[in-house]
């Protein structure tokens, strides 16, 4: 039985241990959290994530590591050739600072928008003159659903705008009116080889992921994903599930960021696909056969964010209720609701049904 160690318990390490657990796997989970919502579906060690002794001894104690958001140190893993953890540091290393994302990007072939790093005043008031206006101003650091970002529309929009955003290091980037937002998610085994499911439309809501479905998209645009996803986690020597968001504006796909992990947008992939993002992540961290992304049935999925729903308030037979048994408080992730239908036009509707019933 193949023991796997997930550093960080929340739904994405629930889900996680849920997809493995028929697999014949079991689970640890590092948290520092004592009651952590992955807490069902195995052990708990109790720990900071920058604890370097506790995350070394878990790693020792478990077959394969790997983690479920990027907020823990890179530093310590790429700093300890011991740690043998999936997906590679190198990879959560460029996450979690959006100039090195975006660097890695153009490294990798990937259009962005026009960006600037910035430091300090003068370097934004540069930014502002170089790049025009509108623009969107973002921590390079920590920043996730929608946090840690502000519109500057005006000049006057800038003036003490560092130290409005907390005085930490910014990337500014030129405003995209962008046509849609979607995403790619797809799995690299250790072999190098890569399975992508259908790409996946996106809509946010005070910069949190509101709902997702798949849908029809042009040639073009899909052979542009899939050729920027295989170019970005061989850069990378990636192994696991990885997510990239898009923009499309005008026919092209600009980047905008990538997550070294499941993603909230592929959860449709429970009951939409034969193998789940989750299954093929464990499948490539544990050396197993990559299963199947094709034969997706038409598929969606909105988040419960700040209060959850109960199952026998859902109607229909492939309406499928995701709870992560966490405390409900305004702005957090508590569960999601996934559909599928046979034509996608059935889909988007019930998610427009199931919008209207939550917003009740």
């Amino acid at each position: 039985m193949t023991h796997v160690g997930v550093i960080g318990g929340g739904q994405l390490g629930r889900m996680l241990g849920l997809a493995g657990i028929p697999l014949g796997m079991r689970f640890s989970f590092l948290d520092p959290g004592d009651t952590p919502c992955a807490a069902a579906v195995g052990d708990v060690v109790t720990a900071a994530f920058d604890d370097t002794n506790a995350i070394r001894g878990f790693a020792d104690a478990c077959d394969v590591v790997t983690f479920e958001f990027e907020n823990i140190p890179a530093d310590l893993l790429l700093g300890d050739s011991s740690l043998d953890v999936f997906p590679p540091a190198a990879a959560l290393y460029a996450a979690q600072e959006r100039a090195r994302e975006k660097t890695l990007f153009e490294q990798a072939g990937i259009p962005v928008a026009p960006w600037r790093a910035v430091d300090d005043q003068d370097m934004l008031d540069a930014a502002v003159a170089d790049l025009g206006l509108p623009l969107i101003a973002k921590t390079r650091r920590l920043g996730y659903d929608g946090k840690g970002q502000s519109r500057i529309q005006t000049a006057q929009d800038a003036e003490g705008l560092l130290e409005r955003m907390g005085g930490v290091p910014l990337l500014v980037e030129r405003l995209v009116p962008f046509d849609r937002e979607v995403s790619i998610i797809g799995t690299r085994n250790r072999a190098g080889q890569t399975v992508v499911y259908p790409l996946t439309q996106n809509v946010h809501v005070n910069g949190i992921l509101h709902r997702s479905e798949t849908a029809a998209f042009d040639g073009q645009i899909k052979r542009q994903a899939v050729r920027h996803f295989r170019a970005l986690v061989d850069a990378l020597d990636y192994v696991g599930t990885l997510a990239i968001e898009f923009f499309i504006k005008d026919d092209l796909l600009l980047g905008n960021e990538f997550a070294p992990r499941v993603h909230n947008s592929g959860h449709w992939t429970q009951n939409g696909a034969p193998y789940s993002q989750f299954d093929n992540h464990l499948r490539a961290i544990c050396d197993l056969p990559l299963g199947a992304t094709t034969h997706c049935r038409p598929a969606g999925m909105i988040n419960l964010v700040g209060q959850s729903i109960v199952a026998t308030e859902l109607g229909g037979d492939n309406v499928f209720l995701h709870d992560y048994d966490k405390e409900e408080r305004p702005g957090r992730k508590v569960g999601h609701v996934n559909v599928i239908a046979d034509q996608q036009d059935q889909v988007t509707r019930a998610l427009d049904a199931l919008a209207a019933q939550i917003a009740r």
